[in-house]
């Protein structure tokens, strides 16, 4: 089955990382901690540790590590990832412009078009007779429970945002663990 490439949907040029189910993305390992999260991702860019919201008394202190690419000025990060005091990294948030390309087998995920994402996925789980997935907001994707579909608007189009997560503490799910920031990109719903 081929797909698109990234040349041919827009998103040449990026580095790409590798996405392992419930290990990690990239240099990225779920589990890690603030520090091992800054140490891997000082390989890509630059770093900002800053606490995350806290808007669940059920989570302990949460810090989001954002990740700018190195030669990149003033542009939003490429990726940003979501570190629990006691679960460790648990969500790593992948920019639909700046960040890394990830597949899943085979699939790109990163900056597409969320219709034709839908169709690959579509596609895909017909081919080889499996399923595919639509989040709470529509977005399709892989079957997955450690991939969750985002949408990020640039400009007058929606591009998929794929969150890459494990769960973390008093979660039941991927879903109930998504951090509050996620909800919202640019400041703007992603719904």
């Amino acid at each position: 089955m081929a797909f698109k490439t990234e040349a041919e949907f827009g998103v040449a040029g990026r580095d790409e990382w590798s996405y392992a189910p419930a290990v990690g993305v990239g240099p990225l390992r779920f589990g890690m901690t603030v520090d091992e999260v800054v140490e891997a991702a000082e390989t890509v860019g630059q770093t900002k540790v800053s606490d995350g919201a806290q808007d669940h008394a059920i989570f302990s202190p949460t810090w989001k590590v954002e990740v700018h690419r190195r030669g990149v000025a003033a542009s939003p990060p490429a990726v940003t990832t979501y570190v629990s005091q006691a679960a460790g990294l648990f969500c790593i948030a992948v920019d639909a412009v700046n960040g890394p390309q990830v597949a899943y087998d085979g699939i790109p995920l990163v900056g597409r078009d969320l219709p034709e994402l839908e169709s690959d996925a579509i596609a895909y789980a017909e081919a080889l007779n499996v399923h595919f997935r639509y989040t709470p907001e529509g977005y399709a994707g892989p079957d997955d429970p450690g991939v969750v579909m985002r949408g990020q608007l640039l400009g007058p189009l929606l591009r998929s945002r794929p969150l890459f997560m494990v769960t973390r503490d008093g979660a039941n799910t991927e879903w109930d663990s998504m951090p509050s920031e996620e909800y919202r990109f640019n400041g703007q719903s992603t719904a």
